[in-house]
């Protein structure tokens, strides 16, 4: 992962909080390298959104893949709506309160929601007579709705995978130029010849 940052010159790197430690790494691969060769790459710095830092899977614990507990927003909408209601909630009743700050719908609502959205579901759930099915429902519709010129452009490429394949292409030709960049830096640096 290090290469990876650095053979691009990455200046700023997205990351959650559980990746921080990659980041780190990098910057001491290059510290180590800059003690002996001199300035060669870009020290990068790691960008942590306190919003996004960890977020919460369909079983209320970490989102991961390998926990088969994630929900892709380009599914079908019928595997989405499945994937959403699908999200373990506790049993209380639809007219008990619920407290939306151990909810793993109302943090996953949370994270996509504008703040007027979010303060009118967490009023929902200290009220009652508001069930998990609503909130879940609530929160397919507003997936649906923020997510819809990307899903409408993933679903178009998917059935264009020519067009699909020249934007890759282009995309892995700009890589290429870079990397080839830096490693031509790198190689005259340390004295050896392209």
């Amino acid at each position: 992962m290090a290469a990876d940052i650095l053979l691009y010159d990455a200046e700023i790197v997205p990351v959650g909080k559980d990746q921080l430690q990659h980041i780190e790494m990098a910057r001491d691969v290059a510290n180590r390298f800059h003690a002996v060769y001199g300035e060669t790459f870009v020290i990068p710095e790691a960008q942590i959104s306190e919003q996004t830092m960890y977020v919460t899977g369909t079983d209320g614990h970490k989102m991961s893949k390998s926990k088969n507990n994630t929900i892709n927003v380009f599914a079908d909408e019928k595997t989405l709506k499945k994937q959403i209601m699908g999200i373990i909630s506790d049993s209380k009743s639809l007219e008990d309160p619920k407290d939306p700050s151990s909810d793993a719908t109302f943090a996953l609502y949370k994270l996509i929601a504008s703040q007027e959205q979010i303060e009118e579901m967490s009023a929902h759930y200290l009220a009652g007579n508001y069930g998990y099915g609503h909130a879940k429902k609530d929160l397919l519709e507003l997936v649906l709705e923020i997510f819809k010129t990307p899903r409408s452009q993933y679903n178009y490429f998917m059935q264009h995978p020519d067009e699909l394949e020249t934007q890759l292409l282009t995309g892995a030709q700009k890589a290429q130029e870079k990397a080839s960049e830096v490693l031509s830096r790198v190689r005259s640096i340390i004295g050896l010849r392209p």
